[in-house]
């Protein structure tokens, strides 16, 4: 015989508060749960840094958040995006969608927009024909390469067409981006580089069991920084 969730006179019983309980719980989980998944896809998103491509600006171990509404958003099977508050400018850092392994996200930065021209002379960027000052730039290797039409320290001008963008990585000789592989489609983009929440360097020399030791791998001076 089935029992009754209510008790004498219309009172819950300790069984029934406990389902109600439990349910109020899932039903909690599941609304943070799709808030978060609507922030993470149309809000804000974490990535990891995993190259040295980015150096200085950015480290191996950087954390961060990437804004994916400033650019809009692109629609499957369409082409453009839409609700944009801007486009992406010269100096954006962005993480987009590798051309080449559509499974991989990489982050350079915005070096020409569409319509502008761009040239390399002996690791100088020159656009629209000037050369350009780049405090952010650095070069692992002295040396250039010559000889060829194309190489990482001398490109042919170029102009960016519609709705692609040129980008490179900070750390010029130990970068793979637009001048090896061209550009890249504006409908790749998911978003702009904002800000470093969090940074470790695994690279120092502590053991797994020294726990009292973890705090020396963060690089808190890093923790906030805005990238620019």
């Amino acid at each position: 015989m089935r029992k009754n969730a209510a008790g004498p006179a219309g009172k819950t019983t300790p069984e029934a508060k406990g389902r109600g309980k439990i349910r109020e719980y899932a039903e909690a989980f599941a609304v943070a749960l799709l808030i978060a998944l609507l922030v993470r896809t149309f809000v804000v998103q974490a990535f990891k840094i995993p190259s040295g491509s980015m150096e200085k600006t950015l480290l191996v171990g950087d954390h961060i958040f990437v804004n994916k509404f400033l650019y809009g958003y692109h629609l499957p099977l369409t082409k453009g995006r839409v609700l944009g508050y801007s486009k992406p400018v010269k100096g954006d850092i962005i993480v987009f969608v590798f051309p080449e392994d559509p499974g991989k996200d990489f982050i350079k930065r915005v070096i020409a927009v569409p319509g502008d021209t761009v040239e390399i002379r002996q690791k100088r960027v020159l656009l629209n024909g000037t050369p350009i000052e780049e405090k952010y730039s650095r070069f692992a290797d002295g040396n250039t390469i010559d000889g060829f039409v194309r190489t990482r320290d001398n490109m042919e001008k170029i102009t960016v067409p519609p709705g692609k963008y040129f980008v490179m990585g900070d750390n010029r000789d130990r970068s793979y981006d637009s001048r090896f592989w061209g550009f890249v489609d504006e409908d790749a983009i998911l978003g702009k580089a904002m800000v470093i929440y969090f940074s470790i360097d695994w690279s120092l020399e502590v053991r797994w069991y020294e726990v009292w030791r973890y705090p020396e791998l963060v690089r808190w001076d890093r923790v906030g920084d805005v990238l620019r």
